[in-house]
């Protein structure tokens, strides 16, 4: 049977997300143009047409995957809501137990970046789009009223650095801390940023407080079609590893 002749843009989409795969699982340093060309059952040199060299095709297919995990950032943080609850959503579902994020493929684009300045150039550039989305929203709570921050940026700053580091402890070792208290980490590192007391933090327990309501959240996103699975990550399934169908 003939192949379906795609367009450029179909083409290359095809071969981010065969890259993106191969990445995950054999590594950047290992994995070949040929290994991408060999999924699709096309040539090394369909392949080197669009991506003139593994470097290139690495850093898109890097950036291609953030991008999608970005655009459900962008989702999460636009709702109608108040800030506190957009957040609380936004940093489950950013941590290692949701859907945010492939953490294996970031981790490897970390380590590769240390000796790639391209990869590096991308992984700066969409790790500064991160802290400033939710570094907005934390300045928009703030000026509201609803929480006190005076540095929303250096808030963002370490509420990711808590979230990446802890994503590459969980994933580099399986099993080593639970959901349940890597959840009520995660949401204990905002309300120390927002200022706002623990026992807000409690009351997800007992399911009549703000945490309760970020879950619904995310079940609502889910059912609408703008997160895929996030809500059921969150609500209690096993925990999801990997670019969700889409983060970085």
């Amino acid at each position: 049977m003939a192949r379906v002749r795609l367009s450029v843009a179909e083409r290359r989409e095809e071969l981010l997300r065969a890259a993106v795969e191969q990445i995950e699982a054999r590594g950047v340093v290992a994995v070949r143009i040929s290994d991408v060309a060999s999924a699709l059952g096309v040539s090394n040199a369909l392949v080197l047409y669009h991506f003139s060299s593994k470097e290139q095709l690495v850093a898109a297919a890097f950036a291609h995957a953030a991008e999608a995990d970005l655009a459900q950032l962008r989702r999460i943080l636009g709702r109608r809501s108040t800030a506190v609850r957009r957040l609380r959503t936004a940093v489950r579902w950013y941590a290692p137990t949701g859907q945010a994020k492939g953490w294996r493929l970031w981790i490897e684009g970390w380590a590769a970046s240390l000796r790639d300045p391209e990869l590096r150039r991308v992984a700066a550039s969409l790790d500064q789009e991160w802290k400033a989305a939710l570094s907005r929203v934390i300045a928009e709570g703030a000026g509201a009223g609803e929480f006190r921050c005076a540095d929303p940026a250096a808030a963002a700053w370490r509420l990711t650095a808590f979230l990446d580091g802890l994503a590459v402890q969980t994933t580099a070792y399986a099993g080593s801390l639970s959901r349940t208290a890597m959840l009520r980490w995660a949401d204990a590192a905002l309300l120390r940023e927002l200022h706002l007391p623990d026992e807000i933090a409690d009351t997800d327990e007992a399911g009549d407080g703000v945490a309760d309501e970020t879950g619904d959240d995310i079940a609502d996103l889910d059912e609408a079609g703008d997160l895929a699975g996030a809500g059921d990550e969150v609500a209690g399934s096993a925990p999801g590893e990997g670019v969700p169908p889409r983060r970085a």
